[in-house]
């Protein structure tokens, strides 16, 4: 539940000032901004945020009340937002929850003397970035916009893109401190309703008190999933277009302010293994690339296990597949070897993200010269081992979802235990044990995490 701030506002100007002076801490944070002004010999005062506000929309609303005269100003409140103050987007508010709700938005919060109502004049700008292409969620021919982390930005992207009135676009808000704004869009004639009543009532009753992380903690509280199973519950993307095209298909997409993704639900595992470039080209080209993508993935979570265990059974390598016996001398245990392998390529990969660009590149040809050939000079790896470990850092990078790829390495690393530890028993009670980790695990919708799904 939000945190409120109970009580409507008083009939006395001085008793609302009071309130709001006490609430905000405006001597103690010096971006709260408490402006006093005199309209038509009545006292007036502005709240806003330093920084949030459009200085040449501010200005231009004072130049405007500055020049009222007594005997203009109407008893109506309505009719003086009307008539006086230049702006189009206007609320005349009388709660404090949502006065004190606004002025922390941004929103700039106006009392006049002899109104009961505070005037909120929607005059902010968030700072943001452009609207440039994302880095990870790239299109070979698509449109060249990505979100942002300003939450009315993208929804603008959306709606450029779906000129329909049956696009709706609500807005809610989540965790008891940060009140961080959250938009649920969907096509009102399209979308699963069950789907739809159960996000908000997730929304609604959920219980948190920030969200720090933006999606990932708005993730955490709508599904509490169990912890063992690595496997994604949520499908997140960084381009408008693909954000468009799931709400078209009949799904809901989340957004969250100060986030540049949008999360879609619902999601299953065929979900996840689309990307943009799926879209942009002829049918079959994308059916081969779906193919493709799919096939690569699965070679990811079998090859080295697959590989351990005909070198740990060489009497069921077929004559034809002679040549990948490891001839070198081992002198560390296979299994050992893929280990330190899967540690030390998430290390190179960590080690990537911290690097500065403008070293990024020498590093990474010094990495691979070191871990490549050096590393296989010095006995500590076969030069086989090394060849199907590359290949399995590079094709995870085939389909864009990290979480998935994460998903599968952990799957993978199950594979190579039981090998190792039961060999060919335990290469099928892995291969069982992946199988269930998809077949059993559920979306948020309750539906089968490997079922296509269609509204």
């Amino acid at each position: 539940m939000i945190t409120k701030f109970q009580g409507q506002m008083t009939s006395s100007f001085y008793e609302n000032i009071k309130y709001m002076d006490t609430t905000l801490p405006i001597h103690e944070s010096f971006d709260i901004i408490r402006r006093s002004i005199k309209i038509a010999d009545k006292q007036a005062v502005f709240y806003f945020i330093d920084g949030f506000t459009k200085d040449e929309t501010l200005l231009k609303i004072l130049d405007s009340l500055y020049k009222l005269k007594p005997d203009e100003l109407p008893s109506d409140a309505t009719l003086f937002a009307e008539c006086f103050i230049p702006h189009a987007e206007i609320d005349i508010i009388q709660d404090y929850d949502e006065i004190i709700r606004d002025v922390l938005s941004g929103i700039t919060c106006l009392f006049i003397e002899g109104y009961s109502f505070c005037f909120a004049i929607d005059c902010r700008t968030y700072p943001s970035r452009n609207v440039d292409e994302p880095e990870k969620d790239k299109s070979l021919r698509g449109s060249r916009d990505g979100f942002v982390e300003t939450i009315v930005f993208n929804t603008a992207l959306i709606r450029r893109r779906i000129r329909d009135p049956h696009l709706i676009m609500e807005i809610t808000e989540g965790g008891q401190t940060s009140r961080t704004d959250i938009a649920i869009c969907y096509m009102k004639d399209r979308v699963n309703q069950p789907l739809l009543e159960e996000i908000k009532n997730i929304l609604k009753n959920m219980q948190v008190d920030d969200l720090r992380m933006n999606q990932q903690s708005l993730a955490e509280a709508m599904f509490r999933r169990k912890w063992f199973n690595p496997f994604p519950k949520f499908k997140f993307s960084e381009r408008p277009d693909t954000a468009a095209a799931c709400i078209l298909e009949g799904k809901v997409v989340i957004l969250v302010d100060n986030s540049p993704s949008a999360m879609i639900l619902p999601t299953s595992v065929f979900d996840m293994v689309e990307e943009a470039n799926d879209y942009y080209f002829p049918k079959i080209t994308g059916i081969y690339l779906k193919f493709s993508r799919a096939l690569i993935s699965f070679g990811t979570v079998f090859l080295t296990p697959v590989f351990l265990l005909f070198m740990q059974n060489l009497e069921l390598l077929p004559d034809i597949f002679s040549f990948v016996v490891v001839q070198d001398t081992v002198n560390i245990a296979l299994f050992y070897q893929f280990l330190i392998l899967e540690l030390s390529i998430d290390g190179l990969r960590l080690a990537a993200l911290n690097t500065p660009s403008m070293l990024s590149t020498p590093l990474s040809v010094i990495a691979g010269i070191v871990m490549g050939e050096f590393s296989v000079q010095s006995g500590w790896f076969n030069s086989e081992v090394m060849l199907y470990m590359a290949f399995v850092a590079v094709a995870d990078y085939t389909q864009p979802n990290y979480e998935l790829g994460y998903a599968l390495k952990f799957m993978r690393l199950i594979l190579l235990i039981m090998t190792a530890c039961f060999n060919i028993i335990g290469f099928v009670i892995g291969c069982i044990i992946v199988a269930c980790f998809l077949i059993f695990n559920r979306t948020i919708t309750g539906r089968s995490y490997i079922k296509i799904n269609k509204n």
